[in-house]
């Protein structure tokens, strides 16, 4: 297969890791143009990535009708999608997006439909489900091995401002949204669907914060469909420039302690003496889930997050903010 020729659409700070994992791909990929609305920061991006070899463009329209492309790596933030995924599915162009696809549910969906219709390879920026310990434990329950999970508690703790849309729920979502939803996708991926949501939110720690309107505390409690019970706790007020995000999971035969996606220990339960197996990995979540699409554009094979996941993982941190706005329980369909 030849490289790949691939635009990056949003050219923030995020994106620089995408850019760091992309242009060391040299055999698999060639970044052609960098899009952002200014355009300073994508022509630093070309100098940065591509000594200047990129072409620069300032909107998407533009660069898909000029610029033709393989594959579409957007990092915008929440409140920048619009049409750029459907359009790029139209024309036959492979997409890798950061996480949340879009504020809305309709607009999520869209993608969706589009995408699928034009046969396109997605992948949704979850990397933790490509942590070492995190595949050990989802293979375990697939197999059956692990048995039925019944518990699983996450917690994402952080400190920081973050950018000024961030902060501001209409354009970020607010922290569940924005941040939790790895969480969230984790609770999906290894648990299976979501039957209801229960949600408490507050701004407790930045009320005196201008333009601070997202949550700053929250507890979530998911029902799985299979009877199993998830539980997120999040907060924007904990240790300053630390980013804390671990997990405990209790299955039939398994309870496993995970520090991180890649490092966990695993109890297994099911006989006496209780036995226990480490997972301490450094792997790269960003750099698998890179070469897993890339994989399967090569193979035409499935992706470990379409799109379709980056909906449905959508619609349960959506859901859990209208409960907590409700004050009540909601049912996911």
């Amino acid at each position: 297969m030849t490289r790949l020729r691939t635009a990056i659409l949003g050219c923030g700070q995020f994106a620089h890791r995408h850019a760091q994992i992309l242009s060391a791909l040299e055999d698999e990929i060639e970044l052609t143009a960098f899009c952002d609305r200014n355009p300073q920061r994508a022509i630093n991006f070309s100098h940065t990535y591509t000594d200047d070899k990129a072409t620069i463009y300032s909107d998407h329209l533009t660069m898909f009708k000029q610029h033709k492309l393989d594959l579409l790596v957007v990092c915008l933030p929440p409140y920048g999608h619009t049409n750029e995924v459907n359009l790029a599915a139209q024309r036959g162009i492979h997409i890798l997006i950061e996480k949340p696809i879009a504020l809305s549910s309709d607009l999520a969906w869209t993608m969706v439909e589009d995408t699928e219709k034009a046969g396109v390879k997605t992948q949704v920026g979850f990397m933790f489900r490509f942590g070492e310990a995190i595949e050990v434990l989802k293979a375990k329950i697939d197999s059956g091995e692990a048995g039925m999970l019944g518990l699983m508690s996450a917690r994402y703790f952080c400190n920081a401002l973050h950018a000024p849309w961030w902060r501001d729920k209409s354009k970020s979502g607010g922290q569940l949204v924005e941040q939790v939803i790895h969480m969230f996708d984790l609770l999906r991926y290894l648990g299976g669907d979501c039957a209801s949501v229960f949600s408490r939110q507050e701004n407790l720690f930045h009320r005196e914060v201008e333009g601070y309107s997202s949550e700053d505390v929250s507890a979530t409690i998911v029902n799985f469909k299979n009877g199993g019970i998830g539980v997120v706790y999040a907060t924007n007020g904990a240790i300053p420039g630390k980013w804390i995000n671990d997990y405990r999971v209790v299955t039939k035969n398994i309870t496993a302690d995970f520090f991180n996606a890649n490092k966990a220990i695993f109890y297994n339960t099911l006989n006496e003496p209780i036995t226990s197996i480490q997972i301490d990995s450094d792997r790269d979540f960003r750099l698998m889930q890179t070469l897993d699409l890339i994989n399967a554009i090569k193979k035409d094979s499935e992706t470990r997050t379409p799109m379709r996941e980056g909906a449905k993982s959508l619609d349960l941190v959506l859901a859990a903010s209208i409960s907590a706005s409700q004050h009540q329980e909601v049912k996911l369909k």
